[in-house]
């Protein structure tokens, strides 16, 4: 399932629209169990807000990645129009080395860099230019995007269908949230090799902060 997931989505890809869906449930969550009364607290209508809410906002986001998606192709034909058009090399040279420029890749050495602007500026010269359309992928990723953000509201949704005790329910959903955000730090930290201890601790810290504006600003 993963591998299925990867073949459609980068790893961080994935990893924030998780991270994005666990935000929303726990603003929704965390909001109820701090603004509201716990005699006021109803579990089932909690659980359809909660659903109904990250439901929503997988389907928004998965519009605007394949709003994104055709864009960003677009555009990048634009640069290929104009590389094609263009009279002057040097300035064909500029014009790729602008759009990649390799900032924040592994450092190379200058003359690499220069090969590789130059190999990129004929092949994109070459290339043929054609209005861009949404691929088959990309119905998918968007698929993806919104089961991804759907699955989040789970951790919150399953205490408040299983526990009487709305409050109860509520303490047990904050805390399966809080949780699932160290473990996103903790895959993150294995994808980018960053610290398995700090990244965790990381996403948990900003998850919880991002929540609580979220809440404090009555979102």
């Amino acid at each position: 399932m993963l591998g299925f997931v990867h073949r459609h989505l980068d790893p961080s890809e994935s990893l924030l629209e998780i991270l994005f869906g666990l935000i929303m449930a726990l603003t929704m969550t965390a909001g109820a169990r701090l603004l509201t009364a716990p005699s006021e607290l109803n579990a089932a209508e909690l659980a359809v807000a909660l659903l109904g809410c990250n439901v929503a906002w997988g389907v928004i986001d998965a519009a605007f990645y394949l709003l994104g998606a055709r864009f960003n192709r677009n555009r990048r034909m634009v640069l290929v129009r104009r590389l094609q058009q263009a009279t002057d090399q040097d300035e064909a040279i500029r014009l790729v080395r602008e759009e990649f420029d390799l900032e924040g890749e592994p450092e190379m050495r200058a003359e690499d860099r220069a090969d590789f602007h130059r190999s990129l500026t004929r092949m994109l010269q070459n290339a043929r230019v054609e209005r861009a359309h949404l691929l088959p992928g990309d119905y998918i990723a968007a698929a993806i995007i919104c089961v991804l953000v759907s699955l989040a509201a789970l951790p919150g949704l399953v205490p408040l269908l299983f526990t009487g005790d709305a409050a109860v329910a509520l303490r047990i959903a904050n805390g399966l949230q809080v949780g699932l955000l160290l473990l996103i730090g903790y895959r993150w930290a294995q994808y980018s090799g960053a610290n398995p201890w700090r990244a965790p601790a990381l996403v948990g810290v900003l998850g919880v902060g991002l929540v609580l504006v979220a809440v404090a600003l009555g979102g």
